[in-house]
């Protein structure tokens, strides 16, 4: 399932096309200001954003700036009424990768989400997010509410398979196993012990990772 987050103020319009979407396989999002947008994407990053120009609370393209300079590869796609070149242009040099003007057709609207999925290919799995922890998987590094974070080596391959299978309960012996042995370095359970409690004081003790006693850890969004 693809993660999108849709930024849209028309509640006919996002319902439309939220609804359009998750029939493809899409798990869509609807923030109707921009300050939500904000602030949903602080804690959680999706694969796609639509983005709508005319906002109660601004103008999408300062949020496409704001996204840029914080996720340089999130693919966002202008969903517009505004369909003038000089629009369109505006568009694109703040950061869009595709502009579609309103009224659009569905049909047409999917076909260049698929397009620019193509084109990016594995980029749209680049950030991994649980609970305001980021992960940026290009440039390995981490952050915890907007802030970057510095980790070790093994707290961050820790952190990193985890995140991977959020959701699932991994053991303590799997744990070892992807984070130490397969690099020929062979610990015991306390160093996978001191390494979480350590991940765990920098991320300022999530609770988005469980312990589950005496199996291991789940990673999984704090609700």
């Amino acid at each position: 399932m693809v993660d999108l987050y849709y930024i849209e103020d028309d509640p006919n319009i996002a319902s439309a096309v939220k609804e359009y979407l998750e029939q493809k396989n899409f798990k869509v999002t609807i923030c109707a200001t921009l300050a939500q947008a904000r602030q949903i994407l602080r804690d959680h990053v999706p694969a796609f954003v639509l983005l709508d120009w005319n906002m109660p609370d601004g103008h999408g393209d300062s949020l496409c700036q704001w996204i840029r300079s914080n996720w340089k590869e999130l693919p966002i796609i202008f969903l517009t009424v505004r369909g003038d070149s000089a629009d369109i242009v505006s568009g694109f040099k703040n950061g869009a990768d595709d502009y579609v003007v309103k009224p659009f057709e569905l049909e047409v609207l999917y076909s260049r989400i698929q397009a620019l999925r193509r084109r990016i290919g594995n980029e749209a799995d680049q950030y991994l997010s649980c609970a305001g922890i980021i992960i940026d998987q290009n440039r390995h590094t981490v952050s915890c509410h907007s802030e970057e974070i510095s980790l070790s080596a093994a707290e961050y391959q820790l952190l990193l398979y985890l995140m991977q299978n959020k959701g699932r309960t991994i053991t303590r012996e799997k744990l070892l196993e992807q984070v130490w042995d397969v690099n020929g370095n062979y610990v015991n359970n306390n160093t996978l012990t001191v390494t979480m409690k350590r991940l765990r004081d920098k991320l300022y003790q999530p609770r988005c990772i469980k312990t589950v006693r005496s199996v291991g850890y789940r990673m999984e969004d704090d609700i």
